[in-house]
């Protein structure tokens, strides 16, 4: 059982500046509006993706750019699928900036700027979580980001532009499934 949980199969799909993939395998528990000031900087979107033991529990970026903003928060270990668990959990924090068209560590401080954070919640079983990236490094859409242990929770905040691509109940792919596309006023 523990080798299954452990899989780590090779993924691709659609890749490219205009869309944003998904970071975990699992089930959407919400899509909605949410203030996000520590890295979006206000009103975002947020897309919860709940992970059970049967998932695979490989994380993956859903952008490519640079990692921005790192937030480790000591936390509890409640069920990942409570709507409070994003404030109270154990949870790694991970800002991406990217930009369609501009090399990564090359981005301008603009408001065109892709500004995606990707939040690993630890959950009822889970306790350790793991992630690959920190501030400064460049990072590829669809590569690994880390993984949390024994389930859990991924959150992703966008900015209030992006056209949203899934609904709550929908099942996604890590590094397959688009989960939101940007619009063309942002590009």
């Amino acid at each position: 059982w523990v080798v299954a949980f452990f899989r780590d199969p090779e993924r691709d799909g659609e890749r490219g500046p205009g869309v944003v993939i998904a970071p975990a395998d699992g089930r959407v528990v919400f899509v909605g509006p949410v203030d996000e000031p520590a890295f979006i900087g206000g009103t975002a979107t947020r897309i919860s993706i709940f992970m059970s033991v049967f998932n695979v529990h490989v994380n993956r970026y859903p952008i490519t750019g640079t990692v921005a903003y790192a937030h480790y928060n000591r936390g509890r270990f409640m069920s990942a699928a409570r709507d409070k668990a994003s404030l109270e959990n154990e949870q790694m924090s991970l800002g991406i900036a990217g930009q369609p068209g501009v090399p990564s560590g090359a981005l301008p401080a603009s408001s065109a700027d892709r500004r995606v954070l990707v939040r690993q919640i630890a959950g009822l079983i889970a306790r350790r979580i793991v992630t690959y990236g920190g501030v400064g490094d460049a990072v590829v859409q669809g590569e690994r980001l880390g993984l949390i242990r024994f389930g859990s929770r991924v959150d992703v905040f966008l900015p209030p532009d992006a056209r949203i691509a899934v609904a709550v109940g929908d099942r996604t792919a890590a590094g397959k499934t688009v989960v939101a596309r940007w619009t063309e006023a942002a590009s």
